[in-house]
């Protein structure tokens, strides 16, 4: 099989490149990244080792996706993953969009003409802000969890399910990766190919850098390590609020079971994959 992973020197591009090769390592992976966060090159070097082809390229520019070689899968890791992308001043909301929606048109052209797979990573802050924000919840442990009571649609004593509301405001950062959803959806639904979202919590691991775009357990751990001050923001300034983390390596067997059976009902194209309770934690 031939694999194309975008973003492949990131902390998750990377670690699911490597975790397909150890798993067939017959597979032939090519990886395209442009490199502009800092970090991400250190990355390159153990991947070529590895027989992986990273190409240094942009999916904002079509150029660059059309010069990639023709593959049976992408999975597009690819993303300014920031949920104040675009509003903190350090990138501008066209930078976003152009990031996170229109690298995915250019990467779903791609597999229209090639007629190839595409899996997306999108990510849980496609659920509302607001519907979140109302929901009821009760301080239990030093931590937040749902007060039992009239039921909500979405909700469970597991969590956010799929059906969730994802009506505006979901963060700028939300709104372009629910517009990607719909597009690969359309594309894969409009020309035969198949599409896959994931809707992915909080990545961590060994590998990330410790930032606050990387989520809250890698720049927690690392600030503490640092002795960096630490402030507990929203929810009355406790910490009660909780997040589960996932590992990448944790999603290669949804990937290969999504690519090893790419015919099933439109109902199941979209997932939501977390830790779970079993991996939550609050501050």
């Amino acid at each position: 099989m031939r694999l194309l992973i975008t973003g492949i020197c990131g902390f998750v591009g990377s670690t699911l490149a490597k975790a397909f090769l150890e798993a067939d390592p017959q597979i032939e992976i090519t990886g395209i990244d442009n490199f502009i966060r800092p970090g991400s090159e250190t990355n390159r070097p153990a991947l070529e080792a590895l027989g992986i082809k990273v190409i240094k390229g942009d999916i904002r520019f079509a150029a660059d996706v059309d010069a990639l070689p023709k593959t049976d899968w992408t999975i597009d890791a690819a993303a300014n993953p920031s949920v104040l992308a675009g509003v903190d001043g350090a990138t501008t909301p066209r930078d976003t969009i152009d990031h996170n929606l229109g690298g995915t048109i250019n990467l779903i052209e791609a597999c229209r003409r090639n007629r190839s797979g595409f899996i997306l990573l999108s990510t849980s802050r496609v659920y509302s802000i607001a519907a979140l924000a109302a929901l009821p919840v009760t301080l239990r442990d030093k931590a937040l969890v749902p007060t039992p009571g009239d039921p909500v649609n979405g909700l469970s004593e597991q969590g956010v399910a799929e059906d969730f509301s994802t009506a505006a405001p979901v963060s700028l950062y939300g709104a372009t990766k629910l517009a990607s959803e719909a597009l690969a959806l359309e594309y894969g639904s409009a020309f035969d190919f198949p599409v896959f979202i994931n809707r992915c919590g909080v990545l961590a691991g060994a590998g990330q850098f410790g930032r606050a775009d990387q989520g809250i357990f890698s720049y927690w751990i690392n600030s503490h390590l640092r002795r960096r001050p630490l402030t507990y923001l929203g929810f009355g300034g406790s910490g009660a609020q909780v997040r589960d983390c996932l590992h990448p390596r944790d999603l290669l067997p949804v990937l290969k079971a999504q690519m090893a059976a790419p015919k099933v009902p439109d109902g199941d194209r979209i997932v939501n994959l977390g830790g779970g309770i079993a991996s939550a934690f609050s501050l």
